[in-house]
């Protein structure tokens, strides 16, 4: 047996504008549509034809209400986590492929875009097929850019093969690949930037589609829940948030850290091992303390007095709560 899998990306997609039946236009594309095909379709189209446009050249006057938090910055540059739990540039907001003095936004819910796409190409062609929005995002660690699923539907996005074991016997517990991610970026290989190619089929992986009425778990699935990512903050924006030990800076910095870690740290850091008492660690007191512990999810406990202890004193430390 040999694996394969068949992209392609048909030139002729006229420009999609705002209220433009965008499922006519996938039809016309893939005439041979078949169950198990998986339809890919550019984030930049369904925005369009959402009408998911904005007029304006000024990218940062429109991110305060696509942004949840800011997640790192470097000059000019914006890493954002997205309303929708992603983590972009700018919150996704571009202003290419798209008429000259016009921005475009991330569709409001990429997974109700793919969902609703779905059913729509189901109820025209009879085919069961899966859909994956996609947009480009850059990677931690690696130069460049590939395409993601930023929605899906009636696909399983991700492979999850905790329980199995290789051929050698060996038990496999974390990996698990994201396929929706893969799928989209084999469908970039032929879509290309300035091609106008905004759709793709991609054929070979008809195992992954759910059958007719599931629609899956979406893309959503692919993103890590709040405070569980171990990068939620940019290396400068974590040590000024620590430092600031705002409340509500606390989440992105995840679960209490466990107390031997802790206690590296702060001996590390003041050169001076803590002792632990009842879960908490009793430090030599230190101005340093506040925003280690915030950074390792604990917090400093107040003084019994409710003053802040002498330089001579001691400060306890423990696990923050929520």
């Amino acid at each position: 047996m040999s694996g394969s899998l068949g992209v392609v990306a048909p030139d002729g997609v006229p420009e999609v504008r705002p209220g433009d039946d965008l499922t006519a236009l996938v039809v016309a594309a893939f005439p041979q549509m078949t169950d198990g095909d998986v339809v890919v379709v550019t984030s930049k189209v369904v925005s369009k034809a959402e009408g998911r446009l904005v007029p304006g050249t000024d990218r940062i006057a429109v991110l305060p209400a696509e942004t949840e938090r800011v997640v790192a910055r470097r000059g000019p540059t914006l890493i954002v986590r997205h309303r929708t739990g992603l983590t972009l540039a700018a919150a996704g907001i571009d202003n290419s492929n798209v008429e000259a003095g016009t921005l475009a936004l991330l569709p409001l819910d990429p997974d109700v875009s793919a969902r609703t796409l779905r059913r729509a190409l189901a109820e025209r062609t009879g085919r069961n097929v899966g859909v994956v929005v996609t947009d480009t995002a850059g990677r931690a660690w690696r130069t460049g850019q590939t395409d993601i699923a930023i929605g899906a539907a009636g696909i399983v996005v991700l492979d999850d093969h905790a329980g199995r074991t290789d051929s050698y016997g060996n038990p496999l517990a974390v990996t698990a690949p994201a396929v929706a991610d893969e799928l989209a970026s084999a469908a970039e290989l032929v879509q290309g930037k300035l091609t106008g190619r905004p759709f793709a089929l991609v054929r070979g992986r008809g195992d992954l589609v759910l059958p007719r009425g599931l629609d899956g778990t979406g893309a959503r699935a692919l993103v890590r829940a709040e405070g569980e990512d171990l990068f939620g903050y940019g290396a400068r924006e974590a040590v000024v948030r620590a430092l600031a030990g705002r409340p509500e800076d606390r989440l992105p910095f995840g679960a209490p850290a466990a107390a031997a870690e802790v206690a590296a740290a702060v001996e590390l850091v003041t050169g001076t091992a803590p002792r632990e008492r009842d879960g908490a660690l009793v430090c030599a007191d230190d101005p340093r303390l506040p925003p280690l512990a915030m950074a390792h999810g604990w917090a400093v406990e107040p003084a019994l007095d409710g003053l802040t202890p002498s330089a001579a004193a001691e400060t306890t430390i423990r696990p923050a709560t929520p």
